[in-house]
């Protein structure tokens, strides 16, 4: 067997014959930290087949292959030269846990990537720790040695802060009921949901999105996703009178905040790009049947919408406030409004300002004249459009999707992880307070028309770049499969929050000049280190300069 070993930056294609990436001879990681490097694999002429790893060493590590899924639509403009290939293809992306949890096969004159995953104790006494890597393969029934291998961490004599920073990623719930094919919020939907949820809070996402009705997301007009409402709501025609039921969402904040969620995003109050009308939400009628009392049937100016608004939100601050997250909740009126949408998005913020008590409202949008006019307090602007916001807007977020795809950070799989990570950086640069990204689990195609198979399917049946969708593809039993951008990702923000460690002992101009030691680059969202190395040696940078005397 020969392996090599390399960071987590690196993305290698089935089609590679030789890997050029560099080697790898060491890592550095704080205590607390997460750390993340690969193997590269491959078998001697004649030994392909079905190998075996066991694990050793004082540190707990985790191992997962590394597998290609399919790429159709790699890039939809023409590249900025910052890409691996925009090529249709089979791109690396899924980590998958070995068989039976360290069985996986290696190809005839293929390489086999596998991602390890190291989570270093808060308590590890500093010192470097060998990790070992112990192969073998089968044959006649019986397990052939295949090599030993050695990796060694350094643990440094620090620790990582608490992420500040929020990170709101749109929580899919109708999805995990779509393809899981379980009625939404049985018992079998809320394990599933705990599940994703879990690894959403373990990965840096703070805050979670909470359907008190089903998303008017990426929602066609006239179309509708699965119902999946937290709220039960009866309506008594006849008197135009609500009753309310909070039971599913006590249970939801509850689970929540056990699980680490320090902020709730409330479902938007209208659809998607202008507010032009109402979300759906199905109501229980006196004689037990159900009516859908409002969506694209009801304009967001109908007088009963703004009825339905004023006799639910002082019932739901209150169970917010029961629940102990009324001070940690956000609520958004639509998304992307554009200067075509001033009158609708106008009217729907006129409606809802009064009756939201003073919580905020976050809203993604690119058009500084709706931050200007006062109609957004909170602006989420596309990192490709944030320049007019930076430093105008206090606790400043940012978000991209697909359409940043020209010389700013993005997370598509057909993109370096360098461009994925370097984000994190740049978060600290630009002092942001937040992040949102609209695809944690979306697994339908573009408007919700039909359930996709995320495993075959990465682009919403051709409507966005390979990724765009999710982060997490959906693996058996419920079980939540990460990605290599998911991973990556949490990189990002490790490296936010050894910044902001180093800022304490340097300040933040100190720490921006530490940044630019020796760069070119300003440091901007179009401008900013591409090569991987310089966030290979960034976090070891940090490091030797906390502990220098």
């Amino acid at each position: 067997m020969r392996c090599k070993f390399t960071s987590s930056l690196e993305k290698m294609f089935d089609d590679v014959a030789e890997p050029e990436f560099p080697a790898l001879s060491g890592g550095v990681a704080a205590r607390g930290e997460i750390y993340s490097f690969q193997l590269a694999l491959a078998a001697e002429p004649g030994e392909a087949g079905r190998y075996r790893v066991e694990l050793s060493g004082a540190l707990n590590a985790r191992v997962r292959t590394v597998d290609s899924v399919p790429v159709h639509l790699a890039a939809d403009r023409p590249g900025d030269g910052n890409w691996l290939r925009t090529a249709p293809g089979l791109y690396p992306d899924l980590l998958n846990p070995p068989a039976g949890g360290d069985r996986f096969p290696i190809l005839p004159r293929q390489w086999r990537m596998l991602w390890v995953t190291v989570r270093v104790p808060e308590t590890c006494a500093p010192g470097t720790y060998p990790l070992g890597f112990r192969f073998s393969r089968e044959s006649g029934g019986e397990w052939i040695p295949g090599g030993e291998y050695s990796f060694p961490l350094e643990v440094a004599d620090l620790a990582l802060p608490p992420q500040k920073l929020t990170r709101y990623e749109w929580f899919h719930a109708d999805c995990l009921a779509a393809y899981y094919r379980v009625e939404a919020w049985s018992e079998a939907h809320w394990e599933i949901v705990e599940s994703f949820a879990r690894n959403a809070a373990r990965h840096g996402i703070t805050a979670l999105y909470t359907p008190l009705w089903t998303p008017p997301l990426d929602t066609e007009v006239g179309g509708e996703r699965p119902t999946c409402q937290l709220l039960k709501i009866s309506f008594n025609p006849k008197t135009g009178t609500y009753r309310f039921g909070f039971d599913r969402l006590r249970r939801f904040l509850k689970m929540g905040k056990s699980l680490g969620f320090r902020e709730f995003g409330m479902s938007h109050l209208f659809t998607q790009w202008g507010a032009c009308f109402t979300p759906k939400i199905v109501c229980t009628l006196p004689d037990g049947s159900e009516m859908k009392r409002f969506g694209w049937h009801v304009a967001s100016d109908a007088p009963a919408y703004g009825e339905f608004l004023a006799a639910l939100m002082p019932q739901l601050f209150a169970v917010l406030r029961e629940c102990g997250v009324e001070e940690n909740c956000f609520f958004s009126v639509s998304d992307e409004p554009s200067e075509a949408h001033l009158g609708s998005y106008g009217k729907a913020v006129e409606l809802v300002t009064p009756l939201l008590a003073g919580h905020p409202t976050v809203e993604a949008l690119s058009d500084f004249s709706f931050f200007e006019r006062g109609l957004v307090k909170h602006p989420v602007p596309a990192n490709n459009h944030i320049e007019p916001f930076a430093g105008k807007v206090e606790n400043l977020w940012s978000y991209y999707c697909c359409g940043q795809q020209e010389l700013v950070p993005n997370r598509l799989i057909a993109m370096p992880s360098a461009r994925n990570r370097i984000m994190g950086t740049l978060c600290y640069v630009y002092d942001l307070a937040g992040f949102l990204h609209w695809g944690f689990n979306f697994y339908y195609s573009q408007y919700s028309r039909r359930l996709i198979d995320p495993f075959a399917c990465t682009d919403a049946d051709g409507a966005f770049p390979g990724g765009d969708p999710f982060l997490v593809y959906p693996g058996e039993n419920g079980e939540p499969l990460d990605s290599i951008r998911h991973e990556v990702f949490f990189d990002a923000l490790q490296d936010l929050r050894a910044l902001e460690l180093l800022e304490g002992k340097l300040g933040r101009e100190g720490v921006l000049e530490f940044l630019k030691e020796g760069r070119k680059e300003s440091f901007r969202m179009t401008d900013y280190p591409r090569d991987p190395e310089f966030l290979l040696e960034l976090r070891p940078r940090i490091y030797r300069r906390l502990v220098e005397a």
